[in-house]
């Protein structure tokens, strides 16, 4: 069976989505190209500096779709006087959260005051590692979206357990994902399997170690990630394209 009606039998066999690795610079060109493969919900890298991304952020929401939403992602770029200034620029849009606006090694106290400061969730979890610091995270409440990404920490068994504790505090579990095609089903299944209205990061910048998984397109339609029926993860084998980007190998078996 597929691995998400292995942990719920009940999972859902589609997942909401949303467009990453979108520079704000670039937003104006991408954005369209994302919408035409089936995507309602956007983040943009932001960070660069606060007062442009500010009005380049507001010309975007001025030409959004109905339905469409738009997260930002300051990849630890900013102070918290810089954050809250970005915040205050955008007070009047629907900003579906934050992504790590500070560095994330800031103490605990910085993260909770940020957050009673704003209405707009603060996301993370891509940079945490480890079931202890996890479980301050989520006990801490400043973090509105739990990121974990399988592939850096923890797995499929790690990140079940971070994703259940994250729903039942109450939070909302996104796993981060950026790379190629097998992670990127294995976050789909995972969250299918756990639950909630989280959403599936589609990294839409191209990839052949992502796309080279899939004939014909990969599987978004309407804002949805389609899941698979196949067993596991769905996947038989590597693709044969991928091997002509293969740099360099090392073979770990015993000599005969």
């Amino acid at each position: 069976m597929p691995l998400r009606k292995y942990i719920r039998a009940d999972a859902p066999d589609t997942v909401g989505t949303y467009a990453s690795g979108i520079q704000i610079a670039a937003a104006r060109d991408l954005l369209p190209v994302a919408r035409k493969a089936g995507f309602s919900a956007f983040k943009l890298k932001v960070g660069f500096h606060s007062e442009t991304d500010i009005n380049q952020i507001l010309a975007i929401f001025d030409d959004l779709g109905e339905g469409e939403q738009i997260a930002a992602d300051a990849n630890q770029g900013w102070s918290p006087e810089e954050t809250l200034h970005f915040l205050r620029g955008i007070s009047e849009r629907p900003l579906t959260w934050l992504e790590e606006p500070i560095p994330v090694y800031s103490v605990s106290s910085i993260w909770r005051e940020l957050a009673l400061r704003t209405s707009v969730p603060l996301a993370g979890g891509e940079n945490i590692a480890g079931f202890d610091d996890f479980a301050e995270a989520i006990a801490l409440g400043a973090l509105g979206v739990l990121q974990p990404d399988l592939v850096k920490w923890g797995g499929i068994t790690g990140n079940l357990s971070v994703a259940r504790h994250a729903l039942e505090a109450g939070r909302r579990y996104c796993p981060h994902f950026l790379g190629g095609g097998i992670g990127l089903i294995a976050s789909a299944e995972l969250l299918a399997a756990v639950g909630g209205d989280g959403l599936l990061e589609f990294d839409v910048t191209p990839n052949p170690l992502r796309s080279a998984f899939w004939d014909g397109g990969e599987p978004v339609e309407a804002g949805r990630w389609c899941c698979h029926d196949a067993p596991g993860l769905g996947i038989d084998a590597i693709p044969e394209s991928i091997s002509s980007y293969q740099t360099a190998r090392i073979d770990l078996r015993p000599a005969s």
